[in-house]
């Protein structure tokens, strides 16, 4: 079987959480949160290695957090570009050689839970590419720029997509090239791989998987480390 590679995307600014420090770096029980994410994928088998994209100015400390936490499948800090795409795309370029398979992960999903991931990367190796999701429990509106509802898609239809999402690498690789080409910007590499004709699979995860965006996120991203999702329970 071809190597298992991680690329950790933690390059944003992140101004929703309206902290000095991005959010990637705030504090989550005694570790930063950053950390916690990392330290979710040095403890699973099956990664081979694992490649953190960071903004330019963060490089230092986090090359010490590789140190420090002794994170031995991190081979590579790259500092990540203008866009999440292009950010996602050099950590890409990183992999060692003999990379068959990526998982794309966002720097600020800590307890992703580690049977959903792989779920998922057996997926993408039946599929080559997969998602983690979950069911959306509102009620979605379509809104137009006046504020105004036009249409309410079916709910039944409709998932919230997270990360891990995992690719066969070549496929992604070939999808970021055509997007590259063809000055497409997508919100996520399953879009990219979706334009591209190759049917992505969703993979059920729970609602536990959370992106910690917003400073009402901390609050219950503390509580999932305590009760659900910290060391002690994993």
């Amino acid at each position: 079987m071809g190597k298992l590679g991680v690329v950790i995307v933690a390059a944003g600014k992140g101004s929703r959480m309206r902290t000095a420090e991005s959010k990637q770096y705030l504090k989550l029980g005694q570790k930063p949160i950053l950390v916690h994410t990392l330290q979710l994928f040095q403890n699973i088998h099956e990664v081979d290695e694992i490649i953190l994209v960071v903004g330019e100015t963060d490089m230092k400390r986090c090359s010490s957090y590789v140190k420090d936490y002794a994170l031995t499948k991190v081979t590579s800090v790259q500092a990540g570009g203008a866009e999440r795409q292009e950010s996602v795309k050099k950590g890409l370029d990183a992999l060692q050689p003999g990379t068959e398979w990526v998982l794309v992960h966002d720097g600020v999903r800590p307890f992703a839970a580690v049977e959903h991931v792989l779920s998922c990367f057996r997926k993408a190796q039946e599929s080559d590419a997969a998602v983690l999701a979950v069911p959306v429990k509102d009620t979605i509106k379509i809104v137009n720029e006046a504020k105004q509802i036009k249409s309410t898609p079916d709910r039944r239809s409709l998932w919230a997509i997270q990360t891990p999402q995992a690719f066969r690498l070549s496929v992604l690789l070939d999808a970021h090239e055509q997007a590259l080409n063809e000055g497409f910007l997508g919100t996520d590499d399953a879009m990219l791989v979706e334009r591209m004709g190759t049917t992505v699979h969703v993979v059920e995860g729970d609602y536990y998987n959370i992106k910690i965006t917003t400073p009402e996120d901390l609050p219950w991203a503390e509580w999932i480390l305590q009760h659900v999702r910290g060391e002690g329970h994993r």
